[in-house]
């Protein structure tokens, strides 16, 4: 994980105008968050299995996450990158992938090794600039 020195971290705005913004860059709501906070998440490459997210962390302060006006203030942002399997399943829920019904495996790693970390660093905060010019 590569945390990013930005201006993005104590931004506040409504959940609704977030979304609506970042989504022009790629980027939507983690699975994993609760009413009083969350994750945007945006696809920085994949190749061969790994990929890399930005992710932009926020907190709730006004209200609750399932309502658009509700007031978010973002933390600092990260770098982290997933590694999967790109063969096939063996365990339990192999038959469900194959036929279909099982549309994701789990990452082999959730918080992969990165290399040339400097290039990522570099990469994760132009693009926070690019969106921070474009709020």
């Amino acid at each position: 994980m590569i945390h990013l020195d930005t201006d993005i971290e104590g931004k506040k705005m409504t959940f609704g105008e977030a979304q609506e913004s970042l989504k022009k860059f790629g980027f939507h709501m983690g699975g994993n968050w609760d009413y009083d906070r969350g994750i945007f998440d945006g696809v920085m490459h994949r190749e061969n299995g790994e990929t890399f997210y930005l992710r932009m962390p926020f907190q709730v302060l006004e209200g609750m996450l399932d309502r658009r006006d509700a007031v978010i203030e973002f933390e600092k942002p990260f770098v982290i990158k997933h590694v999967v399997n790109l063969g096939l399943d063996t365990d339990e829920n192999s038959l469900l992938t194959v036929t279909g019904l099982g549309q994701f495996q789990e990452p082999l790693d959730t918080d992969g090794l990165i290399r040339d970390k400097s290039k990522w660093q570099e990469f994760g905060e132009e693009t926070i600039g690019d969106i921070l010019n474009q709020l």
